[in-house]
Parts: structure tokens; sequence; C-alpha cells
């Protein structure tokens, strides 16, 4: 591999803080070896050593996602501050090529007394752009946060979800080389994450992306090798799914059960499935779950098309998207595992032919967990509208048990067919679903079960 692949060089790199037990130490530490090397006495340091990272080395090319996992203290945010610059090294170097773009902690380079719009400027220029590039680019950027009028409010106001919306702002209009995200994110809405994670995964395609995450799942799905990181030394660099598999490993060695529950939430799913056999749509552990501490609320949020991030629309144009119960009622809760039917509604504004509804189910990050479309249901009878009628196409399914955290349905209506198509309205957020409780299943979401049994024999 030639240097001109490489975004980032990293070698040897160590980072050294020193450790006081009291001022008097630190006072001790500034006057008395310089007093003992005068008089030809031993030096004695009155503090003890701190290496948040030692003897770190790897690589990172252009077009490369690289993950960073490892435990709370392991020198995670060290290693990002120091490729940064934010920080110097005690020893090694780092070298790289490009202008780098970072969200690092909450709020970083950001001065709480100025206003959202004067923070753009001045992280935008420390990111090196010009007065007259960050003049062209405001309005994008104050577009992106869609922060309204708390952009001209000092940013010591803001809550935590508008420095992060700000911040991912700026950064997605740098024209950044490499992109440096810590757990800042994790502070998001979900319909925030998702229009991040939309960014992300189009920068990802051509330039280099550093992304640190506690969890694993995220980092197998996005990035294409991991490094891991423990106690500021490096125990792994490779595959993205052989680095989380060692790290996950090792939690659970090294912590009792309910801590390595705890520390791996979304990764190990620990809890025994039982129940007594129904209908046969229905997943025997149905009532035993739905009946205990253990049930996967989920809520619903109402499909606003003031706010949904789409594109299209002129000829056709998602006009409601729900969920609804048996008995055709929107719902705003739905439990893991009872049956629910997805009602897309769809305004025509011309003549159309060969109409093709359809839908995915995201998770935050945008993965697709599944999803379907009408195509095959109208192979042979296609769907015809005239201008100012509506069609709705009802998808119906046991939603199934998801784990904790946010999630969206994204919806779209196209003309042809599957292979050759036209898409006439895309919504990226048509719905906003949050489950409340883990399932009881392993993986991103669990599928009901018709039957489970285990025999001795």
């Amino acid at each position: 591999m030639s240097s001109d692949d490489l975004a980032i060089h990293v070698e040897g790199l160590g980072k050294r803080y020193e450790l006081y037990e009291n001022p008097r130490a630190r006072l001790k530490q500034f006057m008395l070896p310089r007093l003992q090397r005068t008089l030809g006495r031993p030096v004695r340091n009155y503090f003890e050593e701190f290496w948040a990272l030692d003897d770190v080395s790897f690589e990172v090319r252009r077009g490369e996602t690289v993950g960073i996992i490892g435990r709370n203290g392991s020198g995670k945010s060290t290693l990002l501050q120091l490729i940064c610059g934010t920080l110097s090294p005690t020893r090694g170097r780092v070298e790289t090529r490009g202008r780098i773009a970072a969200l690092l902690e909450l709020g970083a380079g950001f001065n709480p007394e100025f206003s959202g719009r004067d923070n753009v400027y001045m992280n935008a220029s420390l990111m090196g752009l010009t007065r007259e590039q960050i003049d062209e680019r405001f309005d994008d950027i104050a577009a992106f946060a869609d922060i309204g009028q708390f952009i001209e409010q000092p940013v010591k106001n803001y809550s935590s979800g508008m420095f992060v919306r700000l911040a991912f702002a700026v950064i997605a209009h740098v024209d950044a080389d490499i992109l440096i995200i810590d757990e800042a994110l994790s502070v998001g809405d979900a319909l925030f994450t998702q229009k991040c994670m939309r960014f992300i995964r189009k920068f990802r395609e051509e330039r280099s992306l550093l992304f640190v995450s506690h969890d694993s799942a995220s980092v197998v799905n996005l990035c294409d090798r991991a490094i891991w990181l423990s106690r500021g030394k490096l125990m792994s660099n490779g595959s993205a799914k052989s680095v989380c598999e060692a790290y996950l490993n090792s939690l659970l060695s090294e912590l009792d059960s309910s801590e390595a529950q705890a520390a791996t939430t979304g990764d190990i799913a620990r809890i025994r499935r039982v129940g007594q056999p129904e209908l046969a749509w229905r997943d025997q552990r149905a009532d035993f779950v739905n009946g205990s501490n253990l049930r996967n609320d989920i809520e619903v949020f109402r499909f606003d098309e003031n706010k949904a991030h789409d594109y299209g629309g002129e000829e056709a144009r998602v006009s409601n998207v729900r969920l609804l119960d048996s008995n055709g009622a929107p719902l705003t809760w739905v439990v893991g595992g009872e049956k629910v039917t997805l009602r897309i509604d769809v305004a025509a504004a011309a003549e159309l032919e060969q109409l093709i509804v359809g839908f995915a189910f995201k998770d935050r990050l945008g993965q697709s967990l599944f999803g379907d479309n009408t195509y095959l249901t109208t192979l042979h009878a296609p769907v015809t509208v005239r201008a100012g009628q509506t069609l709705a196409a009802e998808f119906e399914f046991f939603m199934p048990w998801l784990a904790q955290g946010d999630y969206s349905i994204q919806c779209a209506v196209a003309q042809g067919s599957q292979e050759n198509h036209r898409q006439l309205h895309w919504v990226h957020d048509a719905l906003v679903v949050k489950s409340h409780h883990p399932p009881v299943s392993t993986g991103l979401m669990g599928i009901p079960m018709s039957d489970i049994r285990i025999h001795a024999y």
C-alpha cells in the first residue's frame, strides 16, 4: 500500500498524565526536583504515572471506515483528541492527510456565550473554511441543524440535542476528508440521528471515517475494520466482526453475569423463553411476556407530513402513514409479537399506472430490518389511479420484538416494475417508533415463533 493511500498513520503513540494525591504533592513536584538536581541528589517524583495510551500503532486507508471499541477509560477519546491535534502525544507520532472534521465531547469547540451563528463561523473557520465559504454554506448548515431561531441565541441556552444538531451540521458542510465521531450522536433524537446516519453512509463511500461506539452491532454493520483498546493498549486490530466478538468474549470472561448483561445491552440476551401454546398465529410466549415486566412496549409517533424528510411528491404523494390494530383503529402503542397493519395512503396529482407502494423498517443507524412492497400482489392487475384519487396500501404482519431504542419506517411510492421503476415520492422517516423494554429475543429483533419445543430422548 502506497503512502498516498493513507489517511491516518499512528505509530508508537503514547499519552502520559501525572496524577497527584493532593495540591501539596503538585507543589513539591514543581519545586523539589530542581533543588535535588542542583544539590546533586537523586531526583524524586511526587506523582504517579498514568498512561492513557501506551504504544498504539495502526493505519487508516482512504475510503475506509474504522470503528474504535472498548470500555470506559480504555483511551478511545484520548486517541481521537491526539489524532485531531487537540492533545499532544507524550511519545510516538500521528500523521493525517486531508481536512479533519470531528464530533467529540458534547459542546467541544463551542463558546457558550456566543450565538449559534457565531459558533458556526468560529468552528468552520477552525476547520479551514474562509469567511466567504462559510457565508455560502450557512443557510445549508442552518437547515441541516433545524433549530429555528435558536441559532441566534447563546449556545449556553441549548439542550444537549441542539448542541449535537449544530455541531454535526457544521462538520457535514466543511468538505472533510476524515470524519471522526465519538458517542455524541447518542443524545440526538431519532429523526436527526437518521439524518446523520444517511450523511455518514454517503460520506464513507469515498472518504475516511473513525467511529467510536459502545454498541458493537453498530460497529459491525457500519465499519470495515475495528480497533479494540483496553487500558490504553491496542488489544486487536482487524475485521469489525472478529474484533467485536473478541471484545464481547473478553467482557463476559471479566465480568459477572449481571455486569456483563448491563455492559453489553443489545449484544447479548440472557432471558429464558417460556409460555403456553395458544392460537396457531400467536407466539405461545406472548401472554407470559406481555403480562410481566419483560413486555416489549413500542410507542408509535404520529405521521407529520410537515416534519418528514422526503423528496419528490409532485405526481403522487404519501399523505398518511399509520399502524392499525385488528379493528382498523390507529395505534399509539403496540406490544411486540402482536398482529398489526401498516397503512400507507397515497394521493395522486396526475393519472398514473403501475403504481408500487413499499416500506422499510429501519433501526437508528438506518439499517433495514425488514420491509416489503405491493409489486407481486399487483403483478397481474397493475394499479391505476386518476388525478385527485387516493389509494391505500396495507401490510399486515406481526410486530417483531424490538431491542430497546428508536426505529423508523421509511415509505415510498413508485411507478413501473420491481427492476425498472421511477420513484415518485420517498419519505425517509414517515413513522418513528420507540421500543421501551428489551425483548425476549436475541439479535437486532425477535420474530414471534409459532412454536418452540425441547425434547430429551
